[in-house]
């Protein structure tokens, strides 16, 4: 090869990896956006209680959950949490008046726990998805 086609072939690797540097820029904030308000993938679990209502999603390796309150339009103590056999969970919890999470991890294939509250009320799946 000559030192143009070696040129031209850095210029375009550089173009290359100029673009998806700014990509990684950008693409999180859209995904982020676009997931605000729910999980991506196919709902696999559903476990309500008595205030509200635990979705759990799977996607590839990775698992989602959100709880829902049921009931009144007023503040109150909300959770949910996603816990992958031998890591530690991963938890949204507050004040909310309406939903809890999304809460993501990424499970592989292993065992999750997941955990949901509204009020008083709670529930937990035990080992689930394995």
């Amino acid at each position: 090869m000559d030192n143009g086609v070696v040129r031209r072939w850095l210029a375009l690797g550089a173009a290359a990896l100029a673009a998806s540097g700014a990509l990684t820029l950008v693409a999180p904030a859209e995904a982020q956006a676009a997931t605000a308000g729910s999980c991506a993938g196919r709902e696999v679990w559903t476990m309500p209680f008595a205030t509200g209502i635990v979705h759990v999603y799977r996607q590839g390796g990775y698992v989602c959950a959100i709880t829902l309150a049921g009931g009144s339009d007023a503040q109150r103590p909300m959770s949910v949490s996603v816990q992958a056999r031998g890591n530690r969970p991963v938890v949204d919890k507050g004040q909310f008046r309406h939903r809890a999470g999304p809460v993501t991890v990424h499970a592989g294939h292993r065992c999750v726990w997941v955990k949901g509250s509204v009020g008083r009320s709670s529930v937990s799946s035990g080992w689930i998805l394995c």
